[in-house]
């Protein structure tokens, strides 16, 4: 893991304006995480996804498998949005969280914390925010074909790459160094961005070691329990269709997270908020942005804050933050505005693969 991706939410705030100041002070009260909220909310999340996904593989080929199928996609995808939190989460605030949310989704979604811990703070980063070395922003304004291509590869093209990764390549690179030291730079990232390269310390390669292990322990019991005929066939394919369900909503939530302007240069927090979108919507919107993740721009601002109090940090914000006006021009009054609006001003045409 490098440095920067090391850098937590206190070694990136912007200088202190008095403004900001006073902004900071509206919200210093809601900085701490409820471990109650985090367990129950996970828990509750990945009994209900793995109890709709049982129901779906148990149910033949009908309008109310589709229903179990959706209500698993949405559920699952509401526990995995927790890596998100993970990422952020200083340690000891919430005592083996990580561990039991890779044994609840990581794992079977073949999706371990390490995909995302130590990567996403690249994308909080002043120096690389809106770069080639963020993994989680592509400047989608030049070119409308690199939209499509993004979308249709991360919606259908991504389960069967997680496969790949962790049930092909990872046995590979357990016994084989070199080739793992591969796989940590270029296939140990969730990231968005064919650019981003990552650097890897001793820690953080024993941890990937770690959970590939028991990934493939994990699957080696399904793969086993299918061919003995004590799970169906059709378990793979409730999986992979869960899956992609899963990613094409976030991947449609991340191209409406981001106005996706950028000269290629970093940006500091005002230039992050400005570039970032919040939808506070209703109850839809948790549906497709869960765990705060509507919230976009503002925690762009402030990082520190946890899921359960963001809400209440928009309200504070946008009602009595001097300044408050950066923050209501960074809202969308949904996710179809501000999909339509990325598209409206991307230019036409251009190469698919566009250069930073």
């Amino acid at each position: 893991m490098s440095a920067v991706a090391e850098k937590r939410e206190d070694a990136v705030r912007p200088a202190a304006s008095g403004v900001d100041v006073i902004a900071h002070q509206i919200v210093a009260d809601l900085h701490t995480p409820s471990p109650a909220v985090f367990w129950t909310d996970l828990i509750a999340s990945s009994v209900v996804g793995w109890a709709a996904f049982a129901v779906a593989v148990a149910l033949p080929f009908s309008w109310t498998m589709a229903a179990a199928v959706l209500v698993s996609a949405f559920a699952l995808y509401r526990a995995l949005c927790f890596t998100h939190e993970i990422t952020h989460l200083r340690r000891r605030a919430v005592p083996g969280f990580e561990t039991a949310w890779n044994v609840l989704v990581g794992v079977p979604l073949l999706l371990p914390s390490f995909t995302y811990v130590g990567v996403h703070q690249s994308h909080h980063s002043l120096s690389s925010y809106g770069t080639k070395d963020d993994p989680e922003y592509l400047p989608f304004l030049r070119s409308r074909r690199l939209i499509v291509a993004f979308s249709i590869q991360s919606s259908v093209v991504l389960p069967a790459l997680l496969a790949l990764r962790f049930l092909v390549l990872a046995p590979v690179g357990l016994v084989w160094p070199r080739f793992h030291a591969w796989l940590e730079a270029h296939a140990s990232s969730f990231a968005m961005n064919p650019a981003y390269r990552r650097t890897v310390s001793a820690a953080a390669a024993r941890k990937m070691r770690v959970w590939e292990t028991v990934a493939l322990a994990f699957w080696a019991v399904v793969v086993a329990s299918l061919v003995a005929g004590l799970l169906p066939a059709r378990t793979v394919v409730v999986w992979y269709v869960v899956l992609a369900v899963v990613s094409f909503v976030n991947t449609m939530r991340v191209l409406g997270a981001h106005e996706y302007d950028t000269d290629g240069a970093p940006r500091d927090r005002e230039g992050q908020l400005a570039d970032s979108i919040d939808t506070p919507g209703g109850p839809w919107t948790e549906l497709w942005a869960p765990v705060g993740l509507r919230y976009h721009a503002l925690h762009h601002y402030f990082p520190g804050i946890p899921y359960h109090n963001l809400g209440r940090a928009y309200g504070r914000i946008v009602r009595t933050a001097p300044g408050r006006q950066r923050y209501q021009e960074s809202s969308s009054p949904s996710l179809w505005h501000s999909l339509r609006t990325l598209y409206q001003r991307a230019r036409r045409g251009a190469a698919a693969m566009v250069q930073w």
